[in-house]
């Protein structure tokens, strides 16, 4: 249920990496990605893992974007090559073209067509469907089925506003033969977007139980979703209350926001007013017949695409399965005229297919008399998708100059303001296209670089400067983007500085040493990613080729695109970059220019009132000329060349690493006081432990998950915890302190990015409740894993602490917590938590009045007093060999000094949740809106994941004293599995593994129940939170709706959290969850990131019970658990009503009791202002 983040779609402005230059965390040179956050520089088309993030510029280069997304990245590990997925460092070394050539040659070589992905089939039915199979073994023994249907809300007449959408949630819930797929492990969902439905199917390739092939079965459902569904009045009744909820739920100032954004950039065509979830009138007004007849216009075999990609052996035989299920599938109304709203109808794709600029704007006119005269044809796909025509924004083209736009909203916190350039699709079919795509990602890479890393070094007017280039299959364009954010009363310097930089790369451009950077760290991401050719997951591959076919590019293999990144690299010149650049930046930097291309829209985004220190809220008053004039302002500043730059090769000479290991002695020193034993290896999970003279503990595992690829994480114990009532705040805003410094040693912030840069190392740094964590993803060629840990030993020997990062850190949480009350779910879960946890500080953001006592030197200590030997652990996973992983450790961990803590024992001040009868068990927050919304959060207390309750309480004694039989339940637990018998009671993840099991079975039933049945919310959800060190956890239910339905939605999902006893859980119940929850564990074990997961706290003295069973027998565990002891855990569920703690948000014109400047909270750490575009709109997954 949550917002499906898709590559591409979603426009330019993406939030991954949006808060340019390592605001993630760290030294952070590079924000991680949901899948993987893998090091690299630029996330460069013919090379890239797919991922959420795209294409996108990570690093600190995450603000310039170019998103083309034209290579393929994965096939199955299994299948032949047309290139050897073996590269030896001699080959990737050497140039591609050996000898120069001539200028005729180098022109027939860039005209030359890029080559074809050799393992991609394609093909067409009779009645006109296409489909695409792509073999790929990750995850094992699992395919993805997509049916991409090519109609979406921009298809949709002025009176059918979200009826797309509408058919999503009818088709696709109201089928019966998905349901009996939900008992396979199959997973299921849906989405609508501008331009198309997508339906999609994610299973097993064969049934547990009997090993049949679930192909025809899922082909099967999809047949039955989009060209067969009932539209029978019950479904549609129950999915028009769950999509009025589910608009109220996406109706956030985000949303509001990406919506403005969309309208000013796309004024001249229908994407500007067709926005997927549509309009809340018209979505009361439809009946069956209606929505009937708007499927049968648009969904037909010839307007559909199926994707399969996974393990599938038999490429023919899946083509014959294609074949029997879809072939003699034809609309009803094949042999009837076609009822269109276009002058074309059915031939639209005929009279009109090559329009350069998408159909003209007559094809969605009113409807003409001829079209009852149509005979019936065989109805085609549109040419052009989305068929829209849009005005570009070229050099020369005469338009009016549009003043910027103004959004002020009293939601809104912080400036934001977003320059846009729109030109058409590129499509990267030849080398000469790939060049193009090349020298823009140098060039903006250096933009990037350049104004987030050197502002850095003092307070710089903005939040964040990004440079966006994205090709969107969504819109049907190109759109260039600077996007600016800022405090308030920043606003005007802001802008001039953005303007300024580009302006300066613009008429300088980047320089020898930047161009030579740049390109080298680009080959290098390339060639790691040809060797990761076979460890990509299918529905990463599958999003990818659906968006490359949906811009025209080229889908090409990791290996064909590393060889043709190589073949162009060649041929580039520093000339030609800056030339190529310098195109893209023209609508800014020759702004107000006659001949200037014009921006397609500028728009601000203000808020209606700000803070000023010692004022309060005044009125924020901004007019379009102002805007206008900062523009003008910064382009008038005078500009200087860049200066080159020392980049370090390494942060620890030889001869600096050979003194320290004379001065230190590194050696692993004895597991166990008991034993002398310095090295335990598990032979079954693989896993090795060691621990160093100094204290640090060390695990690592070697995989080959991912070819020449590692990642790192420290993990420090302690974290937001250790804050007493005098230093609120202090290890949150110390972490963020480091992090904005980026200095270690004598080498700048600028330097140990482009260093981070150069080894392709990924670096974040956080906290939490409990611990600091910092973590690394680095590349082991040319020594990338010594890399990685220099800047590990740098860290934690040769911090750097700076004033300024301290001012930046402070102001940022300041921002943060005045953000509060603007946001209608983070200030309910604010004031839930307070109640909750007695007005516990740790567990939200610190206040001002808790910042305002905070200093450099306090937040340092607060930080550093965690940094000791033996309350550090290192984790390493990767494809590494022993002998590397152990020399790093030796040289750049065995050298950290053994540092012991000023403080003979780690204090943390007593935790515990509000005792009852309280006032503040149930409360109420009030926000003022233009708009109705409502939601509400449920919580109450849990266990810990070891079994630790409030006030230090042992379960496991509690469980021990109860009346239930455990040798019944060993014999039960015997019987099930067909194993060695394990007593899962008595196991130290007895309470992980059960209240798992119940979250799974309790989000179902909340699922069935308030969404399903009684149709009171969109969106609900229930989720643990269990920590690993203190002695507590709690769950919580959220659930979105409307002010009239969330008291009852309230209610229901507190009958559903009771309802345990009265409405028991059955065998059903139980083994969908586990089924789910060792599926999803299976596939993660395919990746370094959740190894490092499963590794943490593995020696950690602060938790005992983590031990290397937790790992080898999690599976036996979840296959063990029985209801009983389901029950057993459910008991420390704590559900009553003097346990249960609920808030209810609601926004509206009518304001209640508002929210004060004593009751705020986060919910959400680190987030980052507003910007980006399209992020929200299209429609949140189905289910």
């Amino acid at each position: 249920m949550r917002l499906r983040r898709r590559t591409g779609a979603l426009g330019a402005a993406s939030a991954i990496g949006s808060v340019g230059g390592g605001r993630d965390g760290c030294l952070s040179c590079f924000p991680r990605s949901r899948r993987r956050g893998r090091a690299g520089l630029a996330r460069f088309a013919p090379c890239a893992v797919p991922h959420t993030s795209g294409l996108l510029l990570h690093s600190g280069l995450s603000g310039a974007k170019v998103k083309r997304r034209h290579i393929l990245r994965a096939a199955g590990p299994d299948e032949p090559h047309v290139a050897s997925p073996t590269w030896s460092e001699t080959a990737l070394d050497k140039p591609y073209v050996d000898q120069p050539i001539g200028k005729e040659e180098l022109e027939s070589f860039l005209n030359t067509p890029l080559p074809s992905h050799p393992k991609l089939v394609r093909g067409q039915l009779k009645n006109g469907l296409r489909y695409l199979i792509l073999p790929n073994k990750v995850p094992a023994n699992r395919f993805e089925a997509h049916m991409e249907v090519h109609v979406g809300s921009i298809d949709e007449e002025e009176d059918e506003q979200g009826i797309a959408h509408m058919i999503e949630h009818v088709a696709f819930l109201g089928s019966k033969k998905r349901e009996k797929l939900l008992g396979t492990g199959a997973r299921s969902n849906a989405y609508t977007d501008f331009h198309h439905t997508v339906f999609h199917i994610h299973s097993p390739t064969k049934t547990k139980e009997y090993g049949e092939d679930l192909l025809p079965s899922v082909l099967d459902a999809l047949n039955e979703i989009a060209f067969h569904p009932k539209f029978s009045s019950s479904r549609v009744e129950k999915e028009r209350r769950a999509i009025l909820s589910e608009l109220q739920m996406m109706n956030t100032i985000e949303y509001r926001v990406d919506c403005q954004l969309l309208q000013h950039l796309h004024s001249e065509n229908k994407l500007s007013e067709r926005f997927p979830i549509g309009l809340e009138e018209q979505i009361h007004k439809w009946d069956p017949d209606k929505i009937r007849r708007f499927h049968e216009r648009w969904y037909y075999p010839a307007n559909a695409t199926l994707y399969l990609v996974g393990e599938i052996d038999d490429i023919p035989r899946a083509i014959r399965e294609i074949e029997a299920v879809f072939e003699h599938t034809l609309p009803e109304s094949e042999a009837a005229s076609m009822s269109t709203a276009s002058p074309f109808g059915a031939m639209a794709s005929l009279f009109a297919p090559k329009l350069p600029g998408g159909l003209a704007a007559s094809l969605t006119g009113e409807r003409s008399p001829a079209v009852d005269n149509i005979k019936p044809v065989k109805r085609e796909r549109q040419a052009i998708r989305p068929p829209v025509e849009h005005k570009w924004s070229l050099p020369g083209v005469a338009q009016d100059t549009k003043p910027p736009a103004i959004f002020q909203h009293e939601l809104i916190q912080s400036f934001s303001i977003n320059m846009f350039c729109k030109i058409p699709v590129n499509q990267v079919q030849t080398y000469k296209d790939l060049r193009s795509v090349l020298m823009k990602r140098i060039f903006l890479s250096a933009l990037h670089f350049r104004i987030n890393t050197r502002y850095k070094s003092s307070n710089p007017p903005f939040t964040s400067v990004e440079l966006d280039h994205s090709d969107s299959g969504r819109e049907g364009c190109t759109v260039t983007t600077l996007t600016v954010t800022a405090e308030p009363q920043n606003w005007r310097s802001a802008i001039k500085v953005a303007v300024h930089e580009v302006r300066r790369l613009k008429e300088f451009g980047v320089t020898m040493g930047e161009m030579t950077r740049y390109m080298d760290a680009l080959i290098k991401d390339s060639e790691q990613l040809a060797m990761m050719i076979d460890s990509v997951p299918s529905v990463d591959n599958l999003d990818f080729i659906m968006e490359s076919d949906a811009l025209s590019h080229t889908v090409m293999d990791q290996l064909q695109g590393h060889e043709s990144l190589l073949a162009v690299a060649e041929t580039v010149t520093l000339e030609e970059v800056n030339t190529v650049g310098a195109e893209v930046l023209e609508f800014i930097s020759d702004y107000g220019k006659p001949d200037a291309p014009l921006p397609a829209a500028i728009v601000a985004c203000v808020p209606k009132r700000v803070h000023i220190d010692g004022v309060g809220e005044t009125d924020f008053e901004i007019y379009p000329e102002e805007i206008t004039d900062s523009i003008m302002a910064g382009l008038e500043e005078p500009i200087y060349p860049e200066p080159e730059l020392e980049v370090p090769k390494e942060l620890i000479t030889q001869s600096q690493l050979e003194d320290l290991k004379l001065q230190r002695k590194p050696s692993f020193a004895s597991l166990s006081k008991e034993e002398n034993v310095v090295k335990i290896f598990d032979n079954e999970t693989g896993i090795t432990q060691r621990r160093l003279s100094n204290g640090i503990s060390i695990n690592y595992k070697i995989t080959q998950n991912e070819a020449r690829v590692g990642v790192m994480r420290l993990i420090v114990g302690g974290g937001r915890a250790t804050e007493d009532s005098e230093s609120k705040g202090s290890v949150i805003v110390g972490v963020r302190t480091l992090s904005e410094g980026g200095c270690v040693g004598n080498f700048s912030r600028e330097q140990v990015e482009l260093f981070c840069v150069n080894n392709l190392i990924n670096c974040s740094l956080e906290s939490n409740e409990e611990f600091i964590f910092m973590e690394f993803r680095f590349a082991l060629r040319d020594n990338g894993m010594r890399a990685a840990f220099q800047l590990l030993h740098m860290v934690l020997e040769h911090n750097v602490w700076l004033e300024d990062a301290f001012d930046r850190a402070t102001q940022l949480y300041l921002s943060y917590y005045r953000s509060i009350p603007k946001s209608l779910e983070r200030s309910t879960a604010h004031k839930l938590m307070l109640a909750m946890l007695n007005h516990d500080e740790r567990f939200v953001e610190p206040s001002p009045h808790s910042l305002q006592k905070l200093t450099l030197q306090s937040v340092k200590d607060a930080v550093m007093n965690q940094f000791v030997g033996d309350n550090m652990e290192v984790s390493i996973v990767g494809d590494f060999t022993e002998e590397e992983v152990e020399s790093c450790v030796l040289d750049y961990l065995g050298t950290v000094s053994a540092a012991k803590s000023s403080k003979t024992e780690e204090h943390i001040e007593k935790i515990s949740f509000r005792p009852f009868p309280s006032d503040l068990h149930f409360q109420q927050v009030y926000i003022k809106d233009t708009d109705e919304r409502a939601c509400a959060y449920i919580a109450g207390p849990a266990p810990n994941r070891w079994g630790f309750a409030t006030e230090g309480n042992d379960l496991f004694n509690v469980i021990r004293n109860s009346s239930g039989d455990a040798q019944d339940s060993e014999s039960t637990n015997s019987d099930l599995t067909g194993m060695k018998p394990i007593d899962v009671r008595t196991h130290s993840l007895f309470f992980g593994i059960t209240l798992s099991l119940l979250a799974e079975i309790i989000n179902s039933r909340l699922f069935t129940t308030v969404r399903d049945s009684m149709g009171l919310t969109y969106d609900v959800s229930f989720e643990l939170n269990l920590f690993d060190k203190l002695d507590l956890g709690w769950y919580v239910i959220a659930v979105t709706s409307t002010p009239g339905k969330v008291h009852k939605a309230v209610d229901a999902c507190k009958g559903v959290l009771r309802g345990l006893h009265s409405n028991r859980i059955v065998e059903r119940e139980l083994d969908r969850a586990k089924r789910t929850l060792l599926m999803k564990h299976e596939a993660e074990t395919k990746t370094n990131a959740y190894w490092l997961g499963l590794l943490a706290h593995l020696q950690s003295s602060s938790v005992p019970r983590k031990e290397i069973s937790c790992i080898k027998e999690l599976t036996m565990l979840y296959e063990s658990a029985t209801i009983e002891d389901l029950y057993l855990a459910y008991e420390h569920l704590k559900v009553d009503e003097s346990s249960l703690f609920s808030c209810i948000g609601i926004a509206g014109a009518e304001s209640g009791e508002e929210m004060t400047d004593d009751e705020l909270d986060t919910g959400l750490h680190g987030m980052g202002p507003i910007g980006g575009r399209g992020l929200s709109t299209m429609t949140r997954p189905t289910t």
